[in-house]
């Protein structure tokens, strides 16, 4: 079911997004040659605490961390580690999130370790751009389908592929809602878009082919061809004004 969130639910979701926010920037100044992933995970976690938010992925279906942290040909949900230290060169995908007063804000991007490769940084650059072009066509009254082609579009004419078996959604007083939002699609089809509707808008971009795998870990997913991946993902809510980025300080 999707709900339709009223302007009182919208102003306690803006806070949880604006937390989440900080918490994603945070991480992304940490990035550097000899960090490891579990310090970043400890930046998170303890700005979000400091806000008065809990970490909403901490826990969520057994996840252990605040933050999902993958590095390279990682997709999405690498969990954090003391072992796992970041290099000069390479990316670090983030996605985390903030529960605050029972609402979630969710947000990930793709952070360059000191100087990548230029095809490290095109991909970058591509997956952060297909968001903006996903969250553009995000209008009132048109329809899921807007979104996800304009994402597809705009990253397959650039040589990339997206990343299938995961995908957007809703978010609210879940962490995850319906609406799916898939980044691949036809314009015109799916589900209406209203005002009051909330969504996770999450772009997985591969430099390679869409395949992925997930590690025995149950989680951490990563390409099949072991090319590159970039993430980048905000939190926005549709209104009759044209769509409103939440996940901003």
């Amino acid at each position: 079911m999707i709900v339709l969130k009223t302007g009182r639910e919208l102003k306690i979701m803006r806070e949880a997004c604006r937390i989440s926010a900080g918490a994603l920037q945070l991480v992304g100044k940490a990035v550097e040659p000899g960090v490891t992933t579990a310090q970043l995970d400890k930046i998170a976690e303890d700005y979000i605490l400091s806000q008065g938010a809990v970490p909403n992925f901490k826990n969520y279906e057994g996840y252990p961390a605040t933050a999902c942290i993958s590095i390279n040909n990682e997709v999405i949900h690498g969990i954090p580690s003391e072992k796992r230290v970041i290099k000069q060169g390479d990316i670090v995908s983030v996605d985390l999130g903030a529960k605050f007063e029972g609402y979630h804000g969710d947000n990930a991007a793709t952070f360059a370790c000191g100087e990548v490769s230029a095809e490290a940084k095109r991909l970058m650059d591509t997956t952060r751009e297909s968001l903006y072009e996903g969250i553009n066509a995000a209008r009132a009254g048109g329809r899921i389908g807007d979104i996800s082609h304009a994402v597809q579009e705009y990253v397959e004419a650039r040589g990339y592929s997206v990343v299938r078996q995961f995908v957007g959604h809703g978010v609210g007083t879940s962490l995850h809602e319906a609406p799916e939002v898939p980044n691949f699609g036809t314009a015109g089809r799916g589900i209406r878009l209203l005002p009051g509707m909330t969504l996770a808008i999450e772009p997985m971009v591969n430099l390679g082919k869409p395949g992925v795998r997930v590690l025995p870990d149950g989680w951490t997913v990563l390409t099949q061809d072991g090319s590159l991946s970039a993430h980048f993902e905000h939190t926005i809510a549709i209104t009759a004004d044209g769509p409103q980025i939440m996940t901003v300080l």
